[in-house]
């Protein structure tokens, strides 16, 4: 069966922000699927306010959103507050580290906001034609007529367009090899039942909404064949940071037979943190867990523990994909392999 053929467009008609008339304009995530509106972010504190608030979210979308910011804070006359500010906004996601770093690096060499600006949608493009070759990489893996199953947003909500675990099964669609999408909704914010299954209606593609805790049970009914997930920080181990949940699954996978599929651009691994213990795993506001759409649902005085993600080891992990290529079995020494020979 020839590659698939995404490049026509038929599945990638969402967009999470554009900048125009010098500001960022994020799709308000936290909205949709109910109203599409956009937030205006017009200095780096708003955009730092907006990613901490979840208005963007997914670790890619939020490099190329703090990448944005860099530019106001620069324009501002503060960027080193300004970057400190969109650094502390979400500490999980390496992809926000990277693009920061990125910018600093131009700032030390003297670059003003014009350039800055360059840089920033540099990043956006690539991310974009990363997302498009990690479509077809990780469709190639897929047997036709086979049974996903994803967890939480990895699509163009998350990213520049197209999306990692998301871009995975658009592409399996349009290529003929994926029959059936599934997505768990994902507690405590919805990300799956609010934005994915939101996200492929607009691309056409029909997808089954479950709740988390039917996971292994879909699984053992044999309607699944793989879970594709994203990541927001990849250990040099290749233990795999992402949403809350994803170490559930691999495990359930793992038991059912059931291959686990990780995507993420090459940004996502930091060869700087040995494993998962290493990687800092965000707390947030016990209320999300406690409530749901802003309406409490626990009695009084209870409490929540409300991590956002977890670490599945990557001896759960059949593959990693990349737009670098794909790595199978991800471990130490394979891992900075496949880093060293994709740079070489």
């Amino acid at each position: 069966m020839s590659g698939p053929a995404i490049d026509a467009l038929t599945h990638d008609a969402v967009r999470p922000m554009r900048w125009s008339d010098g500001a960022l304009h994020l799709l308000d995530q936290r909205a949709l699927p109910h109203e599409v509106r956009w937030v205006r972010c017009a200095a780096a504190a708003d955009v730092a306010d907006s990613i901490r608030a979840l208005v963007v979210r997914g670790a890619p979308a939020i490099g190329i959103a703090a990448a944005y910011g860099a530019v106001m804070a620069r324009r501002e006359g503060r960027f080193d507050a300004g970057v400190a500010q969109l650094r502390a906004s979400r500490p999980t996601a390496v992809n926000l580290m990277w693009a920061l770093d990125r910018m600093a690096a131009l700032v030390r060499e003297g670059a003003e906001a014009d350039r800055l600006l360059e840089e920033a949608r540099s990043i956006e493009a690539e991310d974009l034609a990363a997302n498009r070759a990690m479509a077809m990489a990780g469709a190639q893996l897929i047997a036709a007529g086979s049974g996903v199953l994803t967890h939480c947003n990895t699509g163009a909500l998350a990213t520049a367009g197209i999306g990692t675990a998301l871009g995975v099964i658009r592409a399996g669609v349009a290529a003929g090899r994926i029959a059936q999408v599934y997505a768990g909704e994902t507690r405590p914010w919805l990300q799956g039942a609010r934005l994915t299954v939101w996200e492929l209606q607009q691309d056409g593609i029909g997808a089954t909404l479950i709740a988390d805790a039917a996971a292994a049970a879909l699984m053992a009914s044999g309607a699944v064949h793989w879970v594709i997930v994203g990541a927001d920080r990849i250990a040099a181990n290749g233990d795999v940071a992402n949403k809350i949940g994803t170490y559930a699954l691999a495990i359930a996978a793992r038991h059912h037979g059931v291959r686990l599929m990780v995507v993420a651009p090459s940004s996502t691994v930091d060869l700087a943190t040995p494993s998962g213990a290493g990687i800092p795993i965000e707390l947030r506001d016990p209320a999300e867990v406690l409530g749901c759409a802003g309406r409490r649902i626990a009695a009084e005085g209870v409490e929540a523990w409300n991590p956002v993600f977890d670490v599945t080891p990557a001896s759960l992990v059949d593959v990693l994909v990349t737009e670098r290529g794909v790595l199978h079995r991800p471990d130490a020494a394979n891992m900075r392999c496949f880093a060293e020979t994709a740079d070489a």
